[in-house]
């Protein structure tokens, strides 16, 4: 069952999911060699709470903390612990929001100080695979598209996409229909319709694709322990519109330019 947005409900959507920008980029001023993740995870959760939002992972599913943060091999879902954040390391920051009923869900992957030319690389060509799958949304385009596009970009630099761990409708719940992969073929999956709001997220490995879960039930790494990238915007399809984006990088990108 898919759930379509009116268009009032949408800008709760919008409202939530630019919070979740802001404390994005909130907590991506304090990234840097030294700071505990779990320091990071404290930022987060006041600054939601003091613009009127709960956060929106904290006890999700039983998940412990306000943000997921994933460092170097970690893909998705690391909880916030004692780590210090080294020079040269990658951190996926994942955060959700929830306001007037509705949730809010973006993921930025920063560099803590100077990373190498291969990190960055991954980065970049994260980031641009998920701007890809975005130039598909249109009312009849369906989510292999996204997919499609998504794969195509990162594999045709060497990368590899995490199969596993995929994007997702947006709105009361954190996790709603479609399923947005981002792997597969043009044509298939969910057709797209005016109203829906889907999360696309790619998860792209510096190596091999395959993952595993660690004890703990939430963290997922890479199982050849190298780098993972993960960018994630929400948006809504709207007719005769191009891609409604309503998260957004801008505060991230201002703040730490």
């Amino acid at each position: 069952m898919i759930n379509l947005k009116t268009d009032e409900e949408i800008e709760i959507l919008r409202e939530n999911n630019l919070l979740v920008s802001r404390t994005l980029a909130e907590v991506g001023k304090h990234i840097k060699s030294g700071i505990t993740t779990l320091a990071l995870d404290k930022i987060a959760e006041e600054y939601i709470r003091d613009n009127g939002a709960e956060p929106g992972f904290l006890g999700y599913n039983g998940f412990p903390n306000t943000l997921c943060i994933s460092v170097n091999s970690v893909v998705v879902h690391g909880i916030p612990s004692n780590y210090c954040l080294q020079e040269g390391d990658i951190v996926s920051v994942d955060c959700g929001t929830r306001m007037k009923g509705f949730y809010g869900d973006s993921a930025y992957t920063f560099a803590v100080g100077k990373i190498s030319a291969e990190a960055e690389n991954l980065l970049k060509v994260t980031k641009e695979s998920l701007y890809k799958g975005i130039e598909q949304i249109k009312p009849g385009a369906r989510t292999g598209d996204i997919a499609n596009a998504v794969q195509t970009h990162a594999e045709a630099h060497g990368y590899s996409v995490v199969r596993e761990m995929i994007g997702h409708g947006l709105g009361r719940d954190m996790h709603e229909k479609p399923d947005v992969p981002n792997y597969g073929k043009r044509g298939n999956g969910t057709k797209l319709q005016s109203g829906m709001v889907i999360c696309i997220e790619p998860m792209i490995n510096l190596g091999r694709r395959d993952i595993y879960i660690e004890g703990d039930g939430w963290t997922v790494r890479t199982c050849d322990n190298k780098y993972s990238a993960h960018f994630e915007l929400a948006v809504a399809i709207r007719q005769g519109v191009k891609a409604d984006i309503l998260s957004t990088f801008k505060f991230i990108e201002e703040k730490n330019n």
